[in-house]
This record gives structure tokens, sequence and C-alpha cells, in this order.
């Protein structure tokens, strides 16, 4: 199939020097603050790009739960596929797309877990149901059936009765930790603005323009 002639150009927004934030941290919260009150659509989806001890790459989409200036949080199994590879190579990368304002957000960086006491806090805060498929999912692996992982569901539901859900050991958040954060705005003609953060020694930030 040809889709060669399938595009649009992006007409919506500029991006200036001039209005950047010095901290790209604080230029991330505006851009998600804009991307929010816009009703995009799963506004805290992000892909997660991890490297296996091969050098082969995987993605997949998972949800920022928290951002500071150390980092950007999300949650999974200990035991799944991109936490092994974190594992064997702590350098990851994320990517935010939001079409509907033409940006992009690229963040690379090393990915650390957070302490139990914090991914607890989180846990907690889960609907119950959630709460009880964190400890259901041996996540990655294979299963014979939906029938199969939905009665696993079901008896765990009946084991934790009303009480309360304790976190899972193999079940928790990892912070990545940036070196670098990208801000790409879709211009006119295919001539993007694209604004490179870098991280320096001494933790400041270098900002760079880059050719679209």
């Amino acid at each position: 199939m040809d889709i060669s002639n399938f595009r649009r150009e992006y007409l919506k927004n500029g991006l200036n020097r001039k209005d950047l934030k010095d901290n790209p941290v604080d230029q991330f919260a505006l851009w998600f603050e804009q991307s929010r009150v816009t009703d995009i659509p799963d506004p805290t989806a992000m892909i997660l790009a991890t490297v296996d001890k091969h050098g082969q790459p995987s993605q997949r989409t998972v949800l920022l739960k928290y951002f500071d200036e150390s980092g950007f949080v999300f949650f999974t199994n200990y035991g799944s596929r991109k936490a092994h590879e974190i594992k064997e190579n702590s350098r990851v990368g994320l990517l935010f797309v939001w079409l509907d304002l033409e940006r992009q957000i690229m963040i690379n960086g090393e990915a650390e877990k957070i302490s139990a006491a914090d991914s607890a806090k989180y846990f907690m805060s889960r609907p119950k149901d959630s709460q009880v498929a964190a400890w259901v999912s041996s996540q990655s692996s294979g299963i014979s059936s939906r029938a199969a992982l939905m009665q696993k569901f079901g008896e765990m539901k009946r084991k934790f009765g009303e009480g309360k859900i304790p976190l899972p050991s193999f079940w928790g958040g990892y912070r990545v930790v940036p070196h670098e954060i990208e801000f790409w705005q879709g211009r006119e003609s295919r001539l993007h603005d694209r604004f490179l953060y870098r991280k320096n020694e001494d933790q400041s930030w270098t900002i760079e323009r880059l050719m679209p």
C-alpha cells in the first residue's frame, strides 16, 4: 500500500528560544498543563524505550504518575521485560506525542527504582481492582487464555476479600533521571522548531536549537 501522499502541514504554533524556561522540567510542566486543558486523550501516556543485552530495543506505552526536579516516575511489575532490560541497561528513553498540539517531548536518562515506601503510597491510591491485578499478572509471561487470567483474578479477589491489599514485593516505581530533554514543535514545510536541553556537570542546563 502506497501511503506516501498521506500528509498534513503543522500550522498551530511555533517555539522561540526567548519563550523557553531555563529549566526543562518547568518547560515540561508548562506544556503538560497546556495538553491537559486542551482535552488531549491520555496526556500522561508516554512511550518507554529500553534496550536488552543484545542491543535490541523495545518500546511500550506507560503512564507518567508524577514528575519533579528529580525525574519522571512510572510504575510496573519488576519481573516484566522492561524491568529486566532496565536492570541490564538503565539508560532509557521516554517519548510524549501530543499530536493535537503538534508537539513531542523526548527524554533520555537513567532509570532507577524509587523507594518501597513511595511505591506503597501510590499503590494504595489505586482502585482496588487495579491493586488485585498487580498481584495477578506475571507481566510479560505467557498465559494460555484470557479465561485463565480472569480465573486468577477472581481467585485473588476472593483471597483478599474486603481487607487491605498489601504492596507486592515485585511491583513498584521507576524514576527516569533526565540528562537530555528535547521539545519539538511542528512547523510548516517540515521546518520544525526543536530545542534540546543538556544537563551539565554542575546540574545546570544548556539549551541548543537543533535543525529540523
